[in-house]
Formats: structure tokens, C-alpha cells, sequence
């Protein structure tokens, strides 16, 4: 039996489970770290970038506003055109502010950053340089004679030319970062789906390693375990596996080899057990036939003796003969039910199907001198089924039971006596046969049913003290079970027997 360097059932589950969950550990670690980059993606695009691209264009829409104003105002001396030029200052200062600080948000956006910069420095130039001048100088004098308006066209030429070049620096960031957040989103699918894979693979491994390393050896054991339970006893039992399964074979086959060692004994002893009781069998059917002649020989010379000189010898003559007469008869009892005794269960006859009533009567016929002699009532209640028994050996039963109760009836009023049939819970045949005699002490309940034990002396009761003792040998040879009920509440005595269902056919008609 092999077991050194084997890992036990629940190790090994703990094996696999332990590479399960660092399987699953290792992808919700990368799971966290893709959706997390992927979020940062998300973040960067739709927080920062893409206010940058709306907060440009605002930008560039407020110096539009400003160099309209600025040109209307200049060519036509209409304040009205002011208008546009304050608003897009306002919106100027604004759009810069929001764009410098989602700039300082991003660092990867120093460049855009450095741009806006320049920007801003070309439109103070634009502002400071023409747009003020021509203002004012337009105030001042009724035409825009003397405005440059070539050369605040080329400086606003330069902020427009700067303004595309951060929008088109942001354009190119917004598209890096439209192709981060993809790159993130394929790889946290590609970390799921290879999570997932994992997983299905472990699993399957875990079946297939669980399959091989438990399963089948517990399949195994099982086999080599109900091979002995089948009763080939000389097989050993073994495994191969976890150790607690080998250990399991091991205590298994500890067992079966006890087993077979007790059985091994119980067999010898049994064995004795049989031949001595068919040995004692034999010697008593040997004994009493041996004996029945010689017997016979005496009480009918003794009867003789009896019938022919009685009442011619003296008194005592008449006594001894008598006693020789009545000693030869119990002898005759004794030895004709020693072999009816010895007969049940060792001639055998084919159990038959009868009806229970009709062994009833059987046993009642065999009893009408004892019952006429006592005045005794014999009631038989129930539902009396069909039964395939050994007809003559149960109306042997019932004949001393029934027997026993117009016997020891004691000696008022005649005997009453009922016998009760009933189905068990079980469907067996349970029988009940309850007297109004003398009763039974509740230590002898045991002791009744022992041959030749007697609890009256054979002056005032007759008998032989075998009857009790044959009806449980017969009742257990057809399986079933006899026993004074001590918890029957009724005066008297009651006996109870039951008969297996397997016994039981149709109910009597």
C-alpha cells in the first residue's frame, strides 16, 4: 500500500483552488490597471481635450468678433461696431483662462500650451499695435485716412495663422487620444477575454485533475470494496490516489482481513455448533426410538399387572403398580414429544398454501375432549389471511397455546379464550392468544420458552415442558417470532406470534 509523498483530498483541493484564485487575482489586476488607463483615456479626451478644441474655437470666434468691430468702427465711424470688439475681449480673457488652466491639467499639453502663449502675444501685438490706434484715431478724426489698415490686416494675418496652429496641435492630441482610449478599451476586452479563457481552462483542468485524482480512485475503492461486500473475503483491498483515500483502503482492508478472521472462527465454531445439534438431534430420534420398544413392553406388562391383580395384592402392591403404569406413561409423553421436538426444522415438508382458520379448527379438533371436559369458550376475531406454512407444525401452535390456556385456567368458572388476528404495520400476520387463567410472573417471560423448564409441579398441572419451547422453534422456522406479552393490561396471559409477510397470500375467503 503506497502513500508516502501523496497530497490528501482536501489539499489537493486547495491546490487547485489556490491556482484558481491567483489566476483569477492575476486577471482582475490587469482587468483594474486596463480599466483604469482606459478611464485616464476616457478622462484626458473628454475632460480636457475636446474643452480645448471648443474653448479654441471660442478663442478664435472672440478675435473675429474684435477684428470686425475694429474694421466696421474704422470704415464706417459707427460706435455700434464697438460692440462686437468689447465682447470678444471679454471672451478673449475667458476662452485664455479656461484653455491655460486644462493645459496645466495636462502636461502632455506643453506644446498647445507654449503655442497659446504665442497667441495671446500676437493679439496683445494686434490689439496694442493697431486695434487701440485705429480706434482712437477714428475717434478723432472723421475718416480712416491716416489708419494703416494694411498693416493691422497682416498682424491679425499672424494671429490667425498662430490660432490654426494650436487648433490643429490640438486636433492631433484629440486624435492620440482618441487612439489611447482604443488602444485601453482592445486591451481591457483582450485582459477580459483572456481572463475569461483562463478561467474555462482552469476549470476544465480542475475537472480533468479532480477526475483523475480523486474520482477515480474513490471509483476504484469502491469497486475493490464491493468486490469483498460480494463476498469474495480473500481479496485485498487497495488504492491509489490522496493519501486519506489510500489510508481509507488500508482501514478497509484492516477491517475485511478482522473480518475474515471472526469469520473464519465463527465458521469453525458454527460448524461445531451444527454438528453437535445434529449429533444431539440424532441421539435423541436414535435415543427415543431405541427407547419406545423396551418402554413400550413395560407399561403394557405394567398395565397388565394393573388390571389383572388389582385389588388382590395389598394396598401397597396397588400403589407401586400404579406408579410404575403412570411413570411409563409420562416416559411415552416425554419421548413422543422429544421426537416432534427433534423433527422441526430436520423433516422438512413443502409449505403449502392454507387458510389460517382451517389450521385453527385443526387444532381445536385435535383439543374438543379438553374443551368439552372444561366448559372453555374458544373465540376466534380478525381477518384470517391465506398462509403457505407447514400446516401440521402451526396447528402444533395453536394446539399448545390453546392448550396451555384451558389447562392453567385455574379453578374458577370455565376458561375463556381469544385468539386475535392482525396485520402488522409491516403487512405481517400478527397473532394474539389471550386466556382468563392463571397468568405468568413477568421474570419467567424468558424462561417459558426453554425446554423442560417448568413453573408448576407435573402433580398439579401435567405436561413435559417441551410445548412452549417446540412453538418457538416452529415459529422461528418459518421465520417469524413468539413472546408472552408482559404489557398487556388484561388479566390472564396473552401470547403473541407474528409470521413475515412474504408468508401471506390472499385472505381467506
Amino acid at each position: 500500500m503506497r502513500r508516502a509523498g501523496r497530497l490528501r483530498v482536501g489539499q489537493r483541493f486547495a491546490v487547485v483552488a489556490l491556482i484558481l484564485g491567483l489566476v483569477l487575482a492575476a486577471g482582475v489586476i490587469a482587468g483594474v490597471h486596463a480599466s483604469r488607463d482606459l478611464a485616464d483615456a476616457r478622462a484626458r479626451l473628454v475632460l480636457r481635450i475636446d474643452p480645448a478644441l471648443v474653448t479654441a474655437l471660442r478663442l478664435q470666434t472672440s478675435y473675429l468678433d474684435q477684428e470686425t468691430g475694429v474694421r466696421g468702427f474704422v470704415l464706417a465711424g459707427d460706435s455700434r461696431f464697438l460692440t462686437p470688439y468689447a465682447r470678444g475681449l471679454d471672451d478673449e480673457r475667458a476662452a485664455a483662462m479656461r484653455l491655460q488652466e486644462l493645459f496645466r491639467e495636462d502636461p502632455k499639453l506643453n506644446a498647445s500650451s507654449r503655442l497659446l502663449d504665442r497667441t495671446l502675444q500676437l493679439a496683445a501685438t494686434w490689439q496694442q499695435g493697431f486695434a487701440e490706434p485705429a480706434i482712437q484715431a477714428r475717434r478723432t478724426k472723421p475718416k480712416d485716412d491716416d489708419v494703416n489698415v494694411g498693416a493691422g490686416r497682416a498682424r491679425f494675418d499672424r494671429l490667425r495663422r498662430s490660432l490654426a496652429v494650436l487648433q490643429a496641435g490640438l486636433g492631433a492630441a484629440r486624435g492620440q487620444a482618441r487612439a489611447a482610449l482604443n488602444r485601453n478599451a482592445d486591451r481591457l476586452n483582450q485582459v477580459l477575454i483572456a481572463v475569461a479563457a483562463l478561467l474555462v481552462l482552469g476549470g476544465l483542468m480542475s475537472i480533468l485533475f479532480i477526475r483523475q485524482a480523486i474520482t477515480v480512485p474513490i471509483a476504484a475503492l469502491a469497486d475493490e470494496v464491493r468486490r469483498v461486500a460480494d463476498g469474495d473475503f480473500e481479496h485485498g483491498v487497495n488504492a491509489r490516489g490522496p493519501a486519506d483515500v489510500v489510508a481509507l483502503a488500508e482501514d478497509v482492508d484492516s477491517m475485511r482481513a478482522r473480518i475474515v478472521q471472526e469469520l473464519t472462527v465463527t465458521r469453525a465454531v458454527q460448524q461445531d455448533l451444527e454438528r453437535s445439534n445434529a449429533e444431539l438431534e440424532q441421539f435423541a430420534y436414535v435415543a427415543s426410538h431405541d427407547l419406545q420398544e423396551p418402554l413400550r413392553k413395560v407399561a403394557s406388562f405394567t398395565q397388565m399387572l394393573q388390571r389383572r391383580y388389582e385389588g388382590q395384592l395389598d394396598e401397597k402392591a396397588d400403589q407401586y403398580i400404579f406408579f410404575a403404569v403412570d411413570g411409563a406413561k409420562r416416559m411415552q409423553e416425554l419421548i413422543n414429544d422429544l421426537l416432534a421436538f427433534s423433527r422441526v426444522g430436520r423433516v422438512t415438508r413443502e409449505h403449502q398454501a392454507v387458510p389460517l382458520r382451517s389450521v385453527i379448527d385443526r387444532a381445536l379438533t385435535d383439543l374438543a375432549g379438553a374443551i368439552e371436559d372444561t366448559g372453555a369458550q374458544v373465540e376466534v376475531t380478525g381477518e384470517l389471511p391465506t398462509l403457505r406454512v407447514d400446516a401440521g407444525l402451526l396447528a402444533l401452535v395453536f394446539q399448545n397455546l390453546i392448550g396451555n390456556a384451558v389447562k392453567f385456567h385455574g379453578e374458577d368458572g370455565s376458561p375463556h379464550v381469544s385468539v386475535e388476528v392482525a396485520r402488522g404495520e409491516d403487512g405481517s400476520c400478527e397473532i394474539a392468544v389471550h386466556d382468563d387463567g392463571i397468568g405468568i410472573e413477568d421474570e419467567y417471560a424468558d424462561r417459558i420458552f426453554i425446554i423442560f423448564q417448568r413453573l408448576h409441579p407435573k402433580e398439579r398441572y401435567g405436561g413435559t415442558g417441551i410445548g412452549l419451547a417446540m412453538c418457538r422453534k416452529i415459529i422461528e422456522y418459518h421465520g417469524g417470532a413468539v413472546w408472552l406479552d408482559v404489557d398487556d393490561p388484561r388479566p390472564g396471559t396473552t401470547f403473541r406470534l407474528t409470521l413475515p409477510s412474504e408468508l401471506e397470500e390472499s385472505p381467506a375467503p
